[in-house]
């Protein structure tokens, strides 16, 4: 709800959303999407938030407490209306502790973004006097997160994210010695870190993404610009396609337990070798022959790791994406859904849908 669900997206999440309910849609399911006003996908929208709405979190502690009592209001106004409506299976896609307590009597899938740091959440899951409901199933988007939740949460699948293959198609010819970056600019993605590494290795740097931090961005990345550091701004999803396989090497440089990284992927698709920080899912997505995972958290093992994927075969890194294709993320989330809903609403479901 801090972003509409359109381009250009705000971040993994955002796209991931906007996927997941086109996906849906296109499949044959009645897809209603609560989310910020603005949102732009085939499914229908339920405005929650309107656009105007900023939640800003440099804020004073009490303007801050204002603005998340504001959205626990918007979620549990749509509770009300997913209760009163006629909904056969939610898709919890949001970072709202809510749904776990109030929504136990409605079949769920909690799709789990982010490592067990959020506070409200973690707080709930761990209570000696919280059970999960039988009708709620937990699922995450690589090995590495689930590892984590499992402390938590008995049950985690794991359906890890896809990318529509076709869409980010490259080059063999990119730039020599560009090294490009994207995410939203915050300091847990460490680009300060990859700037640093990639004048160690001798590389020029592109990047591009939302400013969604701009002390940091002033402070730490404004200085560090120049002929050689440039930012590309805020960029679409075609953009991005051209702007990775422009890159001679992608740098992936969370600070934090990053639970997957579609960036990662996607450049991996255009035929862009990763040099990727030791954190979260980074190494569970880059295999050997499509990157490098540096030894440790400095600039110094990063530039180590972008000299040593800027080796790596751009046809093999390709090839390496192949096992994030979008029809099996769909296929993953589809098979959960169907063991949420009763048999009984499923054929009813399919009786209504008219033969080819």
């Amino acid at each position: 709800m801090h972003h509409p669900i359109a381009e250009p997206f705000q971040g993994g999440t955002e796209a991931h959303t906007a996927m997941l309910a086109d996906a849906l849609v296109a499949r044959g399911h009645d897809v209603t999407l609560f989310a910020k006003e603005g949102s732009k996908t085939t499914a229908t929208g339920y405005p929650l938030v309107p656009k105007d709405f900023e939640f800003i979190r440099t804020a004073t502690p009490l303007v801050r407490i204002q603005q998340a009592g504001f959205l626990a209001e918007a979620v549990h106004h749509s509770i009300k209306i997913i209760h009163d409506g006629d909904f056969d299976a939610v898709i919890n896609n949001s970072l709202s502790s809510l749904p776990y307590t109030f929504m136990r009597d409605l079949p769920m899938m909690t799709i789990l973004h982010t490592p067990p740091t959020l506070t409200d959440v973690t707080a709930i899951v761990s209570d000696p006097d919280w059970t999960p409901s039988e009708l709620h199933e937990y699922v995450t988007v690589s090995a590495t997160n689930a590892d984590a939740w499992r402390a938590l949460l008995p049950r985690v699948s794991v359906v890890r994210n896809g990318i529509h293959l076709e869409r980010w198609t490259g080059t063999e010819d990119p730039t020599p010695g560009l090294a490009v970056w994207a995410a939203r600019i915050t300091p847990e993605k460490g680009l300060h870190l990859a700037i640093d590494a990639a004048r160690l290795a001798g590389f020029d740097i592109e990047f591009a993404g939302p400013i969604s931090h701009s002390d940091y961005f002033d402070t730490e990345i404004r200085p560090r610009l120049s002929a050689n550091v440039r930012y590309r701004g805020h960029l679409s999803h075609n953009e991005l396609r051209t702007f990775f396989a422009s890159g001679h090497v992608f740098i992936a440089s969370p600070l934090w337990a990053e639970p997957f990284g579609l960036s990662v992927v996607e450049a991996l698709a255009t035929g862009t070798p990763i040099a990727g920080l030791p954190n979260g899912a980074i190494p569970e997505l880059v295999e050997p022959e499509a990157g490098a995972i540096a030894g440790e958290t400095t600039a110094a093992a990063l530039a180590a790791a972008i000299t040593a994927a800027a080796n790596c075969d751009r046809r093999t890194a390709r090839q390496s994406s192949i096992r994030f294709a979008f029809d099996t993320m769909i296929d993953g989330y589809e098979s959960i859904i169907r063991r949420l809903v009763p048999s009984s609403t499923r054929i009813e479901a399919e009786q209504a849908i008219p033969a080819a």
